[in-house]
C-alpha cells in the first residue's frame, strides 16, 4: 500500500486522536484510511457543484433563508 505524508490541522488530529481513544479505530491509520475512503465516497455520491456552491455559497443569501425573507420555515 502507498504512503502519503500530509499536514492537517491540530483540530482534527485531535478529534481523530479522541476517536481513537475511545475505541471507534484501532489506530491513527486506521482512522485516517477509514474516513477519508468515506468522504470520498460522500464526495462521489454528491454531484458536481456549480461555481457558486464550490466557492461556499448556496444560492440563497439574495432571496434570504430557502427563498423567504422569515428567520425561519416550516
Amino acid at each position: 500500500m502507498p504512503k502519503v505524508e500530509i499536514t492537517i490541522p491540530e483540530h482534527l488530529e485531535m478529534q481523530i486522536a479522541q476517536m481513537v481513544e475511545r475505541g471507534e479505530f484501532v489506530n491513527r491509520e486506521e482512522a485516517i484510511e477509514d474516513l477519508l475512503s468515506t468522504g470520498i465516497k460522500a464526495y462521489k455520491t454528491s454531484g458536481p457543484m456549480d461555481e457558486e456552491e464550490a466557492a461556499g455559497g448556496t444560492g440563497l443569501e439574495d432571496d434570504g433563508m430557502m427563498g423567504h425573507d422569515d428567520e425561519y420555515v416550516f
